[in-house]
């Protein structure tokens, strides 16, 4: 598992339904917070589900060296299977890494879940949509974590 954490000072996910549909809102925050884009590979499992959501949730990068948790900050979490994208040959991306669809989205559901266990506010993107997501960066400040 692999996770691009953010910090931010406002964020914003919409989801794009149709070419020429307008924009649907999944989620928004303002002030401090997270945002977290999640990448899922085939062998991950509970463990690294539990490990990625704990490293979320008590990662101390917010103002003051707090963690989320320590702030109650928001946190938004989407799904980005481009993480695992491997560009050593050629000019395209192979995808052979990421998790297909149907060992992904669980996963990614369970991280979530796990965060808001924790009692933080989780915002989403849409598993597999096409997104625009707005953020603020602060700092700035982005964090690689990777599950073993």
């Amino acid at each position: 598992m692999r996770a691009i954490v953010q910090k931010v000072n406002g964020a914003k996910v919409e989801v794009l339904d149709a070419h020429d549909s307008p924009r649907r809102t999944t989620g928004e925050f303002e002030g401090e917070g997270l945002v977290v884009l999640l990448g899922i590979t085939h062998d991950d499992g509970e463990s690294a589900v539990e490990t990625m959501a704990r490293k979320i949730c008590e990662l101390r990068i917010l103002d003051d060296e707090k963690s989320a948790l320590d702030k109650s900050a928001p946190v938004m979490i989407i799904s980005q299977f481009t993480l695992y994208a491997d560009v050593r040959k050629g000019r395209r991306p192979s995808w052979n890494k990421a998790a297909p669809g149907p060992v992904a989205e669980p996963l990614v559901q369970q991280v979530i879940d796990r965060v808001r266990e924790r009692g933080l506010t989780v915002y989403e993107g849409e598993f597999g949509a096409h997104m625009q997501v707005s953020i603020t960066n602060d700092g700035p400040m982005t964090i690689l974590i990777e599950t073993e």
